[in-house]
């Protein structure tokens, strides 16, 4: 796959921003762009800087496993960083995208009972299944309340990271909303370098690039994370504010998809407010004044 220009740009950013301090190296003499040299990376990772500037031209195909630690070591990249370069690695080569199964093309995804039946049996707080490009598929019933905004929207299955940039409720649904953008960024670009050829994510960044000036922004910073565990602070238009901690989990039936849990802490104010939500969500499932949230 030619991906020389994700390559090129992710490089010269995690170049940018390691100073010579950082890197133990002498800060003497002006430099004409922030961060590290190529030459000095070209050092650090011990290759020759005509190498060195091979790779930060985007040609990362058949570059050895050495190589890649010694450049995530001299770039000194986390744990995120080191597996989305070897992803990006893996794309140039072609052997990403063969090692992974694919989906047959128009074939909407449908939870499997059994899944169902697991998220319906967590009850003390919102659970929900979502794809890599943030789509939310399958949700119980506290979650469906939670995402209460999102089911208005027209947009079939509801998309995290839409709902994030584009719906002005967001902005008032997370509370630290700077710090939630990064993060969603950060998520959709990790799986960019996972599964390059999705082509419902390529038309998420470009719609949410087009529409978006912030989501634009943090699209250029080649930011990367994994998605594992956290707390996130929420004002409910229903129950006010919540501090709830996440989990995310993989499934082994479908390593694209991660079922995601929100619990608060016991005795909390924010416990309570999940109570409240979830008779909230009783009653108003038994005046049939809202439908199930969980798409297909």
């Amino acid at each position: 796959m030619d991906n020389r220009d994700e390559v090129r740009e992710f490089l010269i950013s995690r170049r940018a921003k390691i100073t010579p301090q950082q890197a133990g190296l002498p800060v003497g003499g002006k430099r004409r762009v922030p961060g590290l040299r190529r030459s000095e990376v070209a050092a650090l990772a011990e290759v020759s800087v005509e190498y060195y500037a091979k790779l930060e031209r985007g040609n990362l195909a058949g570059v050895s496993p050495g190589v890649l630690e010694a450049l995530a070591r001299a770039l000194q990249l986390d744990d995120a960083e080191r597996a989305h370069l070897l992803h990006l690695a893996q794309a140039a080569d072609g052997s990403g995208s063969l090692a992974r199964p694919r989906r047959r093309s128009g074939k909407q995804w449908t939870p499997h009972p059994s899944l169902q039946w697991t998220l319906d049996a967590i009850t003390a707080g919102p659970a929900f299944v979502a794809n890599g490009r943030l789509d939310l598929l399958a949700t119980n019933r506290l979650a469906s309340a939670f995402y209460y905004d999102l089911r208005t929207t027209d947009r079939q299955p509801p998309n995290l990271a839409r709902y994030a940039f584009l719906d002005p409720a967001a902005r008032r649904f997370y509370v630290d909303w700077e710090q939630l953008a990064d993060q969603t960024v950060a998520i959709l670009r990790t799986q960019a370098g996972v599964n390059p050829h999705n082509r419902g994510l390529q038309d998420l960044v470009g719609e949410l690039s087009t529409r978006s000036d912030a989501f634009r922004t943090r699209w250029g910073a080649h930011n990367v994370r994994t998605h594992g565990t956290g707390t996130k602070h929420f004002h409910h238009p229903v129950v006010g504010d919540l501090v709830l901690a996440w989990e995310g989990l993989g499934l082994f039936s479908d390593p694209d998809l991660a079922l995601t849990i929100y619990t608060a802490e016991p005795g909390s104010s924010s416990e309570e407010g999940l109570r409240l939500l979830a008779s909230w969500a009783a009653t108003q499932e038994a005046t049939s004044a809202t439908r199930p949230l969980a798409t297909g």
